[in-house]
């Protein structure tokens, strides 16, 4: 078996998002930098890293309206890399949500081996995983994919700069700028060639929702460690739901003029 196919990992998580401006978030980075260390993925000063991620949904967007009905249990069908596209692998995941509580599971491919046809025909790599929960991570996105019929509508990239606690079990904060999507119904064209929109400025606001370009985000499993309650209080950050995806589907629907209530296909 190629133990270098996949990874699988399933975390029960709590995640606290905050819209910033630039100086705040680089005061909590600040705060917190010595109870840290820097994502090792990350290169140059910040350490800082892109996430491209291709989102799949229904025609009539049933995943994008569920997070706008706050549905107690929805879930998202993404697959994301990372730096420019062929330099590193390809996460399938599946980020659902119970009420607070985040639970994702992703398994990784190959990059060349990502298309629909690995959708259509999973046979040809359900061997190649090394535990069962690898394999069990392909098989739910798969199973989730073909059940709704979901297909490309949008990718979105970022840059991010992250850092992991230094002793805690699970505790990450991470700042992600430079936010941008563009429509696709490719499979694997990762925005090669299309025109990649802003998604930070103030043409992507929507109705009251002001958008001031940084996302700040804390992620831990259970309770919050001290540090982090005290960067939150002290910097008085005020927590705010940001969904990428929806982003880019509401101010896509705004260029074209569309209620997003009314859309259909």
């Amino acid at each position: 078996m190629n133990r270098a196919l996949a990874v699988d990992i399933q975390l029960e998580r709590h995640e606290a998002k905050y819209v910033v401006p630039r100086a705040l978030a680089r005061k909590a980075i600040e705060f917190a930098a010595p109870f840290c260390t820097p994502d090792p993925h990350g290169t140059g000063t910040p350490a800082e890293y892109v996430i491209t991620t291709l989102q799949l949904d229904t025609p009539d967007l049933s995943l994008h309206r569920a997070k706008e009905l706050e549905a107690y249990n929805r879930f998202k069908l993404r697959v994301r890399t990372y730096g420019e596209p062929g330099s590193a692998p390809v996460f399938m995941e599946v980020k659902q949500k119970l009420g607070a509580n985040i639970l994702k599971s992703r398994s990784r491919i190959p990059f060349d081996m990502w298309s629909e046809d690995l959708i259509n025909n999973p046979n040809q790599i359900m061997g190649s995983f090394s535990t069962t929960a690898e394999r069990d991570a392909f098989v739910k996105f798969v199973r989730l994919s073909r059940e709704i019929g979901a297909k490309p509508l949008v990718l979105v990239r970022y840059t991010r700069e992250s850092y992991f606690g230094w002793n805690d079990h699970y505790a990450r904060i991470s700042v992600d700028r430079n936010l941008q999507y563009q429509p696709t119904r490719s499979w694997n064209d990762w925005g090669r060639n299309g025109k990649w929109r802003a998604m930070d400025t103030t043409t992507a606001q929507r109705k009251d929702f002001i958008y001031s370009g940084v996302v700040l985000e804390l992620k831990t499993l259970g309770d919050a460690p001290v540090w982090m309650i005290d960067m939150v209080q002290q910097l008085g950050l005020e927590r705010m739901g940001n969904c990428k995806y929806s982003t880019a589907i509401w101010q896509e629907l705004m260029f074209q003029g569309i209620d997003d209530r009314a859309v259909s296909s």
